[in-house]
């Protein structure tokens, strides 16, 4: 019988994943010519070059030059590989900056960081809401974003959920940019959309839609769009 490819009901105990003083030893079997990060490297080269669907098992092996079944002795499935995958991109946001002490303008600090790393790695964006990776690079990165919340008064479980609040809205925002830079509008199409919504606006139906389109225009470049959503998000929290 073989193995799915696809994800596993759980992927492994985390302390099995986390704690193990030895990650390079394998869950069953001897030592193998490679290491669990090596694996890791390929997986994330993979997903970042091809998208998270070419990220098979029989793909990674391919890249560290393993035969598929002694991966399976780090990974035992996709969700496991995906959190090794995720815990090793994020130690690239412990580059985070020191707290300021405003925990508005650091969390914000911190939406920007999490979007620019999540552009870098575009597969990020629909990895992360659907999983609770826990690893200790990922745990690294919740401490400095608690520990920017602590000024707001706000206690702990609320902290977790601001923290959760912001990951879901970058990711979902990142999601759509990526998603519309794919299906990027030709200038004429774009010049058809605009002047049939001005028909639209004009035909006295849709009232909102029509003062919606003539209040004063705002920069529009992905930089500028994603900071005034992020401005409502932070500045709207409740700090009591």
């Amino acid at each position: 019988m073989t193995r799915a490819e696809g994800p596993g009901p759980a992927g492994v105990d985390p302390r099995e994943l986390w704690l193990a003083p030895d990650p390079d030893r394998p869950r069953r079997g001897r030592r193998p010519a490679f290491s669990r990060e090596a694996i890791t490297v390929a997986a994330v080269a993979l997903a970042d070059a091809e998208g998270i669907d070419a990220v098979t098992m029989r793909r990674v092996a391919a890249e560290v030059g393993a035969g598929v079944m002694s991966l399976y002795s780090y990974a035992p499935d996709k969700e496991t590989l995906l959190d090794l995958m995720i815990d090793h991109v994020n130690g690239e946001l412990s580059a985070s900056g020191p707290l300021t002490g405003d925990w508005r303008a650091d969390l914000k600090a911190i939406g920007r960081l999490q979007r620019d790393h999540m552009l870098r790695h575009p597969w990020l964006a629909t990895a992360v809401p659907a999983r609770r990776t826990l690893g200790p690079r990922t745990l690294a990165f919740l401490e400095h974003a608690l520990a920017a919340l602590r000024p707001s008064g706000l206690d702990g479980g609320t902290r977790l959920e601001v923290f959760a609040q912001l990951t879901a809205f970058v990711a979902g925002h990142v999601a759509h940019e990526v998603a519309q830079a794919e299906a990027a509008l030709s200038p004429d199409r774009a010049a058809a959309e605009a002047l049939y919504l001005t028909a639209v606006a004009a035909d006295g139906h849709h009232p909102e839609l029509a003062e919606a389109l003539a209040s004063a225009g705002r920069p529009v470049t992905p930089d500028a769009t994603f900071a005034r959503f992020l401005n409502r998000l932070v500045d709207g929290l409740d700090a009591g």
